[in-house]
């Protein structure tokens, strides 16, 4: 067998893998979701290549899109850690068969470079080749735009599966696509600074010779990406199977949190999910991420005025109390899917576990509140306002989020991250996560249409001081739902381990 009969009977198993799939209702009803979202890709990006096509057709500068298209291929990035996954969790089935494993890593990588999603970018490449023929330029410098442009969003693809794969080694690794970013915005900042430069970048746009050259280089770069991910996937997986290691050179302190102790039973389950935090490599990665990113919106909203508009500081206070909720609560019960046998066995024991979880989120609404004092003294932020949404995000926030503790039943791997599966989540569970997102902004919204700022924020502080004081009662209704599905969701997270 051949690397292209491989590559064809792989895509083949994983298409009958997804029809056969016992989800395929939940993957159905994803799958819509994720076409209604490329739907409105498709739009902006034609809205794009035609308003772009205009402005290199007017200027006689076919070559210009190769000077806006990183911007959009920096947005690229940032999409694919929301939509993507890295493809290597499927080579695990294989790597029993009688097949070199390079072969199947090699196959799931031309089927990331050859996927739809890359693919879509079309809609802005051919509007803009469009405007330009019709208005007399050259065919060959734009159909070097063309394919130059379509091998930057594929070497985009590649490079978003290496850091990706490397940040979950490491978050240090966040700093090599920091330092290459810095690195394109001082290379722009030098050209702006200099004549010579300027125009030679104006000479390199109009040059078919020249347009024909980056394509070139975008295609070389694809190359070398293509097989440092090939390298770097044998390399991590095999470890990642094998359970290799790295030993410590000294033995770690062990924390005890023995404060919580004064908590009963909740206070045992506070430990756990600190500890959880700490000792496992999927879960931590989350919380600094989650950090991280609130760290960053705080300093763009104290330190500049991309985020002035009322509406956009409502959208991001909101979202820097909510986001770590957002991101852990949507696996809520998954890491405990790994042990879930052991909680049942007393009564009770699972209502516990959600009232730690819920403390535990409370807590730590601590965090960007400290983190967002800096817009505070800036005059972005107001107390009234951060304590509205800290409240809104501990009531309605958490009592949405928590609901599906009722529907996972996905177990989530604690360290593994490269070959662990990924959950398929139901219609319903979208559904919650969208609300959970999106109603208290909505709600908020409305409120200020009828009613001052100042009012609006006292009534969602209340609403959300009433719905934090009632946590026990709404937090028993959600265990009673999960008892009455408790042998469902203990097939499923027995199932998904």
């Amino acid at each position: 067998m051949n690397r292209l009969q491989i590559y064809r009977l792989l895509r083949k198993n994983v298409n009958l893998s997804e029809e056969r799939s016992p989800a395929l209702e939940q993957n159905t009803v994803a799958k819509v979701m994720m076409y209604i979202g490329a739907g409105f890709m498709i739009i902006y990006l034609i809205v794009f290549g035609s308003v772009f096509g205009k402005l290199a057709a007017e200027e006689d500068i076919p070559g210009i899109l190769f000077f806006i298209l990183p911007v959009f291929l920096v947005l690229d990035f940032l999409l694919r850690f929301m939509a993507q996954q890295t493809p290597t969790v499927f080579v695990k089935p294989y790597l029993l068969m009688p097949m070199k494993k390079q072969y199947v890593v090699e196959a799931y990588l031309l089927n990331m470079v050859t996927s739809g999603y890359n693919l879509l970018w079309l809609a802005m490449l051919l509007p803009f080749a469009y405007i330009n023929l019709v208005a007399g330029q050259s065919f060959w410098a734009v159909l070097a735009v063309v394919v130059g442009g379509l091998l930057m969003v594929m070497a985009n693809s590649q490079w978003y599966l290496l850091v990706r794969t490397l940040i979950g080694r490491s978050l240090l690794w966040w700093l090599l696509p920091i330092g290459v970013a810095g690195a394109c915005i001082g290379l722009f900042f030098l050209v702006d600074q200099s004549e010579t430069l300027k125009y030679a970048f104006e000479d390199v746009q109009e040059s078919t010779p020249a347009l024909w050259g980056i394509t070139l280089l975008a295609l070389l770069v694809l190359a070398v990406l293509f097989v440092i991910n090939l390298k770097t996937q044998q390399r991590f997986i095999m470890q990642e199977l094998s359970r290799e290691e790295k030993k410590p050179a000294a033995m770690k302190r062990v924390w005890q949190f023995t404060f919580l102790e004064h908590f009963g039973q909740s206070g045992e389950y506070l430990k756990l999910e600190l500890k959880s935090i700490m000792r496992n490599k999927a879960i931590r990665s989350r919380v600094f991420m989650s950090l991280g990113l609130i760290v960053m919106l705080s300093a763009l909203i104290s330190y500049t005025d991309v985020y002035d508009g009322k509406m956009l500081l409502n959208f991001w206070c909101y979202y820097c109390f909510g986001i770590y909720g957002m991101t852990a609560l949507t696996k809520v019960m998954g890491p405990e899917g790994n042990y879930i046998d052991l909680l049942m066995t007393q009564r009770e024991n699972i209502l516990m576990l959600l009232r730690a979880k819920y403390y535990f989120h409370v807590a730590i609404l601590l965090v960007p509140l400290l983190i967002m004092l800096p817009a505070v003294i800036a005059g972005k932020f107001t107390v009234m306002m951060m304590l509205a949404y800290l409240l809104l995000t501990s009531g309605l926030g958490y009592l949405i989020m928590f609901q599906l503790a009722v529907y996972n039943k996905q177990t989530l791997p604690l360290n593994t991250k490269i070959v662990g599966k990924n959950g398929v989540e139901s219609g319903l569970q979208l559904l919650i996560e969208m609300i959970g997102m999106f109603a208290p902004l909505l709600l908020v919204g409305g409120t200020l249409v009828f009613t001052d700022e100042d009012t609006a924020y006292a009534i969602m502080a209340l609403l959300g001081l009433v719905l934090t004081v009632l946590h026990p009662y709404w937090l028993r209704n959600i265990y009673e739902r999960m008892m009455r599905r408790k042998y469902e969701n203990l097939e499923g997270f027995h199932a998904s381990r």
